[in-house]
């Protein structure tokens, strides 16, 4: 009677005021400030109480833009009755997975090793000490079909931390010493070499489905490292079968409903083998590295298809995700008006209405929309009809064809922009910025729009007057405040994205900050003894382990990445320390990459180009002849192969490759500098694409 009269009475005080997180800066905690459950944010007021009363700590780890999110909290947060039993026999805390990444990577592990599979929302309880010692993804507030619902898991396990605490000790203390164990390990040292990473790489095709594209069967992620590694391999060694698949993905990812054909950009994965459904939110992330594959596509292959998805991703970007004072924003939510794509779905009757009966026929036939539809009765849109159709059912040739339909897809993006609009998160991620700068700088200057280059620089400087402070790279900039320290993804992301912004606008502030993420990454992340780096700074706030990650997972490997720039650093430089830090990295973590090269696809592009040699083309003078230089050593690209213009090479602040070369005859010419040494001046652009093709070969 006791227990239950206070069920009742916390739960009618919490359902009259805001929890602990409606001052918080992250969007998805205060998503949670209505619930009746007493949430804390991550902190010491939290764990001194657990450890104060000896309660154990319900932890939920998720994102704004997660749909399975929004359901749980949906389902069972804002129950009044399991919200007062969490609160009764937890102290419950709530943590957004992209504000607090060290703690989402390390509960991350513990709930792969105690239920064999991972995912958000994440449901993760701990002793007073924070050790995990039981663990799951999502649970329904009902028990549903083999699934236990959230109140019988939650009694559970109460039951067990308060009478059978030995046995809870010592499953959470097996799960720690694993953590431990894990982060400890040294790594399978191995060499990869021009063959043995050929054959890495094309282990990739034995997982990729040759019928619909792609790798597995469902649900089905882009993929983004794996081809690009299969398109450095297909650079070295063209292969038939390599080829085809490569291309497969690409087209039937282009073409499904995965990609948003009328506002441009990616959703996050398939829900089904064929690309048709997608789940919908848009993470930045996922924008900057598929562009990234589909503009190194364009460049291998030359179909103007892949360099008009590129385009279409990063128009997306800068209309729907970049901030006015520069930056860009986290995520789009998939939920709008409590539905799962919501904003994004047709029926066949509204694109009539919209377009009229002749042209909304046409569309329908276009993008495979039907009366019955193909998701919850309404239509998600793929293009089922290819451009060579289109023309010969039109009569028309491809570009006027096109037009056509791109006229219609325009109306009904305008028709859609007056639907209430997913929620945005808002929060600017030093590292998603990093990878989108980079996007945003090769495809500004391999596709010629000064516009995605401007957008990079804004958001460069952004980065530089709210995100670097007293000389530290901070996480997040979130509701007009500053996050805590970055992490080894901020730094390498950053910095390699300052690197790529650097070869095209030379500016020094530029370069300084990539200089100034390079050196943070060798004095507070790296791992002296052992090599590679840590997640978190050695002054970081500690937690059960400290993390030294090597896989891909939705991002590029911290390491792998930090690996690639610190290299093209030394080749920049001639810093002998940028070189040894990053082949550390390739020595430490080579041999797991060529075990599992799905994890390890960056790394085993890092070492591939490794192989082949760092080349950095300096082109100084000017006028219109450096352009010219210019598009020849662009016309051999490799991603080794560094490009930049300067004006004036007796700055005294220009990295040693770039310092010290003058114009020949007052006529720009081109550098090329290799293995610590530079070529004879070239002024032909003929001979210096020559020269490069020769070099790559």
């Amino acid at each position: 009677m006791l227990f239950g009269a206070v069920v009742r009475a916390r739960r009618t005080a919490l359902s009259t005021r805001h929890n602990r997180l409606a001052d918080e800066a992250s969007l998805y905690l205060r998503q949670h400030a209505g619930n009746p459950v007493d949430w804390y944010p991550w902190g010491r007021e939290a764990l001194e109480r657990a450890k104060r009363e000896d309660r154990p700590i319900f932890l939920s780890i998720g994102y704004s833009a997660c749909h399975w999110c929004h359901v749980m909290g949906h389902e069972s947060f804002e129950d009044a009755d399991i919200a007062a039993l969490m609160n009764e026999l937890f102290v419950c805390i709530k943590v957004d997975r992209e504000e607090r990444p060290d703690i989402d990577r390390i509960y991350m592990k513990a709930v792969q090793a105690i239920t064999g599979h991972g995912g958000w929302p994440m449901t993760v309880f701990l002793t007073p000490q924070a050790k995990p010692f039981y663990a799951g993804t999502y649970f329904p507030p009902r028990d549903r079909g083999s699934m236990p619902g959230l109140p019988k898991v939650i009694a559970g396990v109460a039951d067990a931390y308060a009478n059978r605490r030995e046995k809870v000790l010592s499953n959470c203390e097996r799960v720690t010493d694993f953590l431990n164990r894990a982060e400890k390990g040294e790594g399978v040292s191995a060499t990869i070499g021009e063959e043995s990473g050929l054959a890495a790489a094309d282990s990739l095709l034995g997982i990729m489905d040759a019928e619909h594209g792609g790798f597995g069967k469902t649900p089905k992620f882009p993929g983004a490292m794996c081809l690009t590694l299969l398109l450095d391999a297909e650079r070295s060694a063209p292969n038939a079968e390599r080829l085809y698949l490569i291309r497969l993905a690409l087209d039937r990812m282009a073409s499904g409903g995965i990609y948003d054909h009328l506002g441009g950009g990616f959703h996050r994965y398939s829900v089904d083998r064929v690309w048709l459904v997608p789940h919908f939110e848009k993470m930045l992330y996922d924008q900057a590295l598929i562009a990234r594959v589909y503009l190194d596509a364009w460049w291998l292959f030359g179909e103007s298809e892949y360099a008009e998805v590129v385009t279409g991703i990063l128009d997306y970007v800068i209309r729907e995700m970049a901030g006015s004072r520069g930056g860009y924003y986290a995520t789009q939510d998939a939920d709008s008006e409590g539905e799962e794509g919501k904003f994004f779905v047709w029926t066949s009757e509204e694109i009539s209405e919209v377009l009229g009966a002749a042209d909304g026929k046409l569309f329908c036939q276009v993008y495979g929309v039907t009366p019955g539809g193909n998701f919850e009765g309404r239509n998600v849109l793929s293009r089922v009809v290819t451009s060579d159709q289109l023309c010969e059912g039109l009569g028309l040739e491809r570009t006027d064809a096109e037009t056509a339909v791109a006229r219609l897809r325009a109306k009904l993006y305008d028709f859609r922009s007056r639907r209430v609009w997913p929620i945005r998160d808002e929060k600017i991620i030093t590292d998603w910025n990093g990878l989108m700068i980079s996007a945003m700088a090769r495809a500004g200057r391999f596709l010629q729009r000064p516009d995605y280059i401007e957008s990079a620089l804004n958001a460069a400087d952004f980065i530089r007057a709210h995100l670097i402070s007293g000389g530290q790279v901070r996480h997040l900039f979130s509701a007009g405040r500053l996050g805590g320290n970055g992490f080894l993804d901020d730094h390498a992301f950053l910095g390699r994205g300052c690197l790529d912004l650097f070869e095209v606008s030379g500016r020094r502030e530029d370069f300084e900050t990539a200089e100034l993420c390079a050196r943070e990454l060798l004095s507070v992340f790296m791992d002296s003894v052992r090599g590679g780096f840590f997640f978190a700074a050695a002054l970081h706030e500690p937690l059960l382990t400290r993390t030294r990650d090597f896989p891909d997972g939705a991002v590029p490997s911290g390491n792998a990445v930090a690996a690639e720039f610190l290299l093209r650093m030394w080749a920049l430089t001639g810093e002998d320390a940028f070189r040894v830090a990053g082949e550390s990295v390739l020595r430490v973590f080579g041999g797991e990459a060529l075990a599992t090269p799905y994890g390890g696809a960056h790394l085993l592009c890092v070492a591939e180009r490794s192989r082949r040699g760092w080349i950095t083309v300096v082109i100084v003078g000017d006028g219109p002849g450096c352009t010219v230089l210019e598009r020849a050593a662009l016309a051999s690209y490799r991603p080794e192969v560094g490009v930049y213009l300067v004006g004036d090479s007796s700055a005294p602040w220009l990295p040693a490759a770039l310092a010290g070369k003058s114009p020949v005859f007052g006529k720009p010419t081109a550098y090329i500098c290799w293995a610590a040494t530079c070529s004879a001046a070239i002024i032909d652009p003929k001979e210096l694409a020559l020269r490069l093709r020769e070099l790559s070969a």
